[in-house]
């Protein structure tokens, strides 16, 4: 309440201050070669209200109401009126004046007070440097106000991105769980001597996924690494059953990818993968050249078993969408004894850490 009324009384102080810029400036102009001062305060002290009211009927009717939204045709025609009415009420001023306070003596009068286009011109001056005013900052004001839409908007686009990207990420969390505690619950009911092994493994994967997953970014050396992992922790729960083939190229120690991208290819390999002819077998190509990535992943599969899309292929691309947006490729195929996956994104370096 008093910050309101501390800005009310700025303003009508910087009003009153105005009006009385405008009241000197009009005594100089009337006062030149003019020694009647008294005509000459009485002239302007008649003319500045009638300069307020045609100024405030322009800033606050005419402009909002007519100018500010287009409409040319009434602005003009109001203008029109507001210029007859105003010429009128001059008209009266410099008569009156010359009736009462000169009894009809027009000689020692200056010819500035006479003229009445000169006068007219004078408030009009007034009128339309406070009306380009106030439609400049009006300008200034939209645009301010755009920019903090746009902002917000942004803010909030940006928020939902990272939301989204963060449930993705819960969602990667418990369906690489699933998998490998199912893994350790069998070696467990067989009482196994390799569980201890499969725990060790599944520790080192778990703090890639709970420590490294929340970086925007992640060495892809490192996520090749975590591949490697991933296979031999599955190659205990296959035995001889599986044959994996991996090929990775030369990859530079500053090459960064979003963290766990890979990782869900894989698992659906081994999760819809199917044993053909005593095995399960699963190729992996990664080539990296400059910064354009080429994954490729096959492995067995039954041709009449349908293979979901799964939370994990579904989160990869909602996860390329947000990172790579249209500079990344997915082709899948399905033969009669394989399924087939590839990724290509040209432009590793264009990661959008969201």
């Amino acid at each position: 309440m008093n910050a309101h009324r501390i800005r009310r009384c700025r303003t009508i102080a910087i009003h009153l201050l105005f009006w009385t810029a405008v009241w000197f400036l009009y005594y100089y102009f009337f006062s030149y070669n003019s020694e009647d001062m008294e005509y000459v305060i009485w002239f302007s002290s008649l003319l500045v209200p009638l300069t307020i009211a045609v100024t405030y009927f322009a800033v606050y009717y005419l402009i909002p109401n007519y100018l500010l939204k287009q409409d040319y045709s009434r602005f003009s025609l109001f203008s029109f009126y507001v210029l007859v009415a105003s010429s009128y009420f001059i008209v009266l001023i410099i008569y009156g004046c010359l009736i009462f306070l000169k009894k009809w003596d027009a000689t020692n009068i200056p010819p500035m007070m006479k003229n009445f286009f000169f006068v007219l011109m004078l408030v009009y001056l007034v009128v339309v440097i406070v009306g380009f005013i106030t439609v400049l900052n009006h300008n200034f004001k939209t645009d301010r106000m755009n920019k903090e839409l746009q902002n917000k908007i942004l803010t909030a686009q940006l928020q939902l991105k990272d939301q989204e990207l963060y449930y993705l990420k819960m969602q990667i969390h418990p369906h690489f769980l699933f998998n490998t505690l199912n893994t350790i619950y069998g070696f467990a009911i067989r009482q196994s001597k390799q569980t201890p092994e499969i725990i060790l493994r599944l520790s080192n994967l778990l703090d890639y996924i709970l420590y490294q997953v929340n970086k925007p970014a992640v060495s892809m050396k490192e996520e090749v690494l975590h591949i490697r992992e991933y296979v031999e922790l599955e190659r205990i729960r296959f035995q001889e059953t599986l044959r994996v083939d991996i090929d990775t190229s030369e990859i530079a120690d500053q090459l960064l990818i979003p963290p766990m991208l890979l990782m869900p290819f894989v698992e659906n390999a081994f999760k819809h993968g199917s044993i053909r002819d005593g095995f399960l077998r699963i190729t992996i190509v990664i080539e990296v050249t400059g910064n354009k990535l080429s994954f490729m992943i096959r492995n067995t599969a039954d041709p009449e078993i349908s293979r979901g899309k799964g939370i994990g292929l579904e989160n990869i691309r909602k996860r390329l969408d947000l990172h790579y947006a249209d500079l990344y490729r997915i082709d899948q195929e399905q033969t009669t004894s394989e399924y087939i996956i590839q990724l290509q994104i040209d432009n590793l370096m264009q990661i959008k850490n969201v």
